[in-house]
């Protein structure tokens, strides 16, 4: 028997104790070797995310490298994909394959037609977790928003920030309001960026390129 192991951390949590990629690896190797493999392939795909499998190269590679009576192996189910298509789509190319899938957090394999229908309901679980996971982080920096509070990412144009406070910056609060009564007047957001160039306004990402996109953020962004 041979074992494609499929390994897979996002920036976020690659620190983390357990679901590093050296530790899911540790872990497929370790179940390999219980379960008498004669070979361990290894593929991964080092900070990205699960809900791109199809932007994953490390899955494709995976998959390309399965044979018949082999067997994909994962940390978890989560480390594949977050949804279920994804995850149902993924078991039925290895099965295609004559090849099965197992998952050594969920202890559960493709094998067999139990094993296939507990897959399943894994997979609407994993989904489901993930979706809840999902509405909490949005209702987290909605709340971190509410309070003026900075939400990661850049710097918004005409905002300071002391801590985690964002407070008006008043001299790019005073270029903002320069631009909005330009375009109260009628006009374009291209017009607009080469004026704010002609007074050697300095965007807050640096340099004095103005372009109608980041003419508009500017517009529009709330703190």
């Amino acid at each position: 028997m041979r074992v494609i192991g499929y390994i897979r951390v996002s920036t976020g949590r690659q620190a983390k104790e357990g679901t590093s990629l050296r530790g899911q690896e540790d872990r497929i190797r370790a179940w390999a070797k219980f379960n008498g493999a004669d070979k361990v392939e290894i593929f991964s795909d080092p900070g990205r995310s699960g809900r791109r499998g199809k932007r994953r190269p490390g899955v494709t590679a995976a998959l390309a490298a399965i044979g018949k009576g082999d067997v994909l192996a994962a940390y978890s189910l989560s480390r594949i994909g977050r949804s279920s298509r994804d995850l149902l789509e993924l078991a039925d190319a290895v099965r295609a394959k004559d090849a099965d899938l197992v998952s050594m957090c969920e202890d559960v394999s493709t094998k067999g037609p139990a094993g296939r229908m507990f897959f399943t309901v894994l997979a609407a679980i994993a989904q489901y977790e993930s979706e809840i996971t999902g509405e909490r982080v949005a209702a987290m920096w909605h709340d971190k928003r509410g309070r003026g509070e900075k939400t990661g990412g850049c710097l918004p144009f005409g905002y300071g920030v002391k801590g985690k406070k964002l407070f008006p910056h008043a001299a790019e609060q005073a270029v903002i309001a320069k631009a909005r009564g330009w375009r109260s007047e009628g006009s374009s957001l291209r017009a607009i960026a080469g004026k704010l160039e002609a007074q050697g306004i300095q965007r807050k990402a640096g340099g004095r390129t103005w372009s109608a996109v980041s003419v508009s953020r500017i517009l529009t962004r709330m703190a």
